[in-house]
């Protein structure tokens, strides 16, 4: 699926957790013709995230609503500014409210985090990549927040990229095997499918330089320390995309950077996230 089935089918299968049998506390107070308006505020200074995707819940409730933007994905967002204004079926407005906020609250406080790594790479060569740890069944926004924030995607699933890890290397019995049988899947099922191989120390990366070329786009070196990493660089010469691995964090990442790397992979862009404060309120006219 592209991105907008992938989208469509998130909100209709949030909607239907949260609505259930009915929305029994509008359905007993609204009347189902009533219209109305509301406002989303921010509450909390950092990178707004997620507004497109508001949007598009509300237009999937119900196709024709006004949503009036008054603020852009990426943006930085202060507290008491307005975000968006929608003037909808108040059934709607109600029934879209929570997951709406859920969204942007979380996609926000991932955006603003990626933000502060970014900034900390300007300058230097290293991109910034996510992975795959993310939340089950909402990595289709966590990660669209990382790309918002400056961020750069890595693989989505398993089934984009061949990704050997320890684990997988192990079990084949050695990395020479795995990349010749990663290497013969491609050719035979999957071509054009890319290859990354992970490393563990220098031997490692020398045993993928050895009979990786032509094969594997990528090594990533994990849990290497600097002097490694940038000895490992030395070696691969630019025959391999390189990436870091393990450990990083805002207070090191620059140092990781300045070893010439290609990319940092950093798993607490999206696990270690905290949301941001927003509010949904009501215009009453």
């Amino acid at each position: 699926m592209n991105f907008e089935e992938q989208l469509k089918h998130l909100i209709d299968e949030a909607l239907k957790e949260d609505i259930g049998d009915g929305d029994h506390s509008t359905l007993s107070v609204i009347d189902p013709a009533a219209k109305g308006k509301a406002v989303l505020k921010i509450k909390q200074d950092g990178i707004l995230a997620g507004l497109v995707i508001a949007e598009k819940i509300f237009n999937y409730k119900e196709p024709g609503c006004v949503f009036t933007s008054f603020k852009k994905d990426g943006e930085q967002m202060k507290a008491g500014e307005k975000a968006f204004e929608v003037e909808a079926s108040i059934h709607t407005i109600l029934q879209c409210e929570r997951l709406v906020l859920n969204c942007m609250q979380r996609m926000s406080g991932i955006a603003t985090l990626t933000n502060k790594y970014v900034e900390k790479l300007k300058g230097t060569k290293t991109k910034l990549l996510d992975t795959r740890k993310t939340t089950p069944n909402f990595r289709l926004l966590e990660k669209e927040a990382v790309r918002i924030g400056g961020g750069i995607n890595h693989r989505f699933g398993l089934y984009d990229m061949i990704m050997l890890k320890d684990n997988h290397i192990d079990y084949c019995g050695g990395i020479e095997k795995a990349i010749e049988n990663a290497a013969e899947y491609v050719k035979n099922k999957k071509p054009g499918l890319k290859i990354e191989v992970e490393t563990r120390n220098l031997e490692d990366v020398k045993k993928v330089i050895a009979i990786g070329k032509g094969k594997v786009f990528r090594i990533m070196l994990d849990n290497f320390k600097f002097d490694e990493i940038k000895q490992a660089i030395k070696m691969i010469e630019g025959e391999f995309e390189t990436e870091a691995s393990g450990g990083i964090n805002l207070e090191n990442i620059t140092d990781f950077a300045n070893t010439g790397v290609d990319f940092v992979s950093v798993g607490a862009l999206i696990h270690q996230a905290q949301s941001l404060d927003l509010s949904l309120k009501a215009v009453i006219i």
